[in-house]
């Protein structure tokens, strides 16, 4: 059995505010980096053998905090990059909505038919971080293992984990610094443990 333990980064300023973020570098703020910490804890006594992230740095300083207590190298993998949003980053909401009338909607509504205007789509997405998933499981057997990535990346990746096609992408709750669990066994993978923020009350 091969364990994979999804972490989603902690908290940037352009989450508190809500901005588009996608391949734009946003570091974490104060709060994310204890947010870091604190999944670091809470994960420190997990046998892990791997830590691999998402190259953009608030993915990677998280998975920083997780990898230290364990004496691991945290590996950068494109892989788990974030969803390119094109022309939509750095965007309020708002402010993408005047740009796309039209298509900003549809976003909240069937994710999975829209490309933002020069960005990428969720079946993109959901094409590499799977392969990257599948190459993972095939060198680490029996083995725990750490993915930190981004809030697109891990609904995206839950939705296939659970069997489910990218239209339920809002379906899937990941809040800054949670935990998904999941167990790969005889060819397929269970749910243990979904969008667990425990570790996190009283920051």
């Amino acid at each position: 059995m091969t364990r994979i333990i999804l972490v989603r980064h902690g908290q940037t300023e352009w989450n508190r505010i809500v901005r588009f973020r996608g391949i734009i570098d946003v570091p974490l703020n104060d709060t994310g980096l204890a947010q870091a910490r604190a999944v670091g804890r809470r994960l420190a006594s997990s046998p892990i053998s791997a830590v691999y992230s998402s190259p953009l740095s608030r993915a990677y300083q998280t998975a920083e905090a997780i990898a230290k207590p364990h004496g691991l190298t945290v590996v950068p993998h494109e892989g788990l990059k974030d969803m390119n949003f094109g022309a939509w980053g750095g965007l309020t909401p708002e402010e993408a909505e005047e740009m796309s009338p039209d298509l900003l909607p549809r976003w909240y509504t069937e994710p999975h038919l829209i490309r933002p205007p020069k960005g990428g789509t969720l079946g993109e997405l959901r094409e590499r971080v799977v392969l990257f998933v599948r190459d993972v499981v095939a060198h680490h057997p029996d083995e725990t293992v750490v993915l930190v990535a981004h809030q697109v990346v891990n609904r995206v990746l839950c939705c296939y984990l659970i069997g489910l096609d990218d239209s339920h992408y809002w379906r899937i709750a990941q809040d800054n610094c949670c935990i998904d669990v999941f167990d790969y066994h005889d060819g397929r993978f269970n749910i243990e443990t979904l969008n667990d923020t425990g570790h996190l009350a009283g920051l």
